[in-house]
């Protein structure tokens, strides 16, 4: 994940606010189809999330005694960085609001619209 958009996704408000449904329907015209979308996108960005803060955490494992008081310091500022990011279905919830989630119809056994 590049800089700006973890310094946009730290200044989203990381508490959950009421929605309204019609406005989530009115993106596709179906409420559930909506939910589906915004929950596969959080899927998404929970798994990205997780694997970049493995990853910054794997250059940790080191157990050097003397380094250790400074490595942990860092990896407390890491993890607290993580953890004050809103949850991922809240991130997911504002970028499909905002128009910024790409999602096509799959007309599989139904008749197209």
């Amino acid at each position: 994940m590049d800089k700006s958009k973890k310094v946009k996704l730290s200044q989203l408000n990381p508490y959950i606010e009421t929605q309204s449904l019609a406005a989530i329907a009115g993106k596709t015209g179906n409420l559930y189809e909506s939910l589906y979308i915004i929950s596969r996108r959080a899927n998404q960005i929970g798994k990205e999330l997780k694997e970049e803060l493995h990853s910054k955490l794997k250059d940790f494992e080191s157990n050097d005694s003397l380094e250790e008081i400074n490595e942990n310091r860092e990896q407390i500022e890491i993890s607290r960085f993580y953890e004050r990011l809103p949850h991922a279905t809240l991130i997911a919830t504002n970028e499909f609001m905002d128009g910024n989630v790409y999602y096509r119809e799959n007309f599989e056994g139904n008749e197209a619209k």
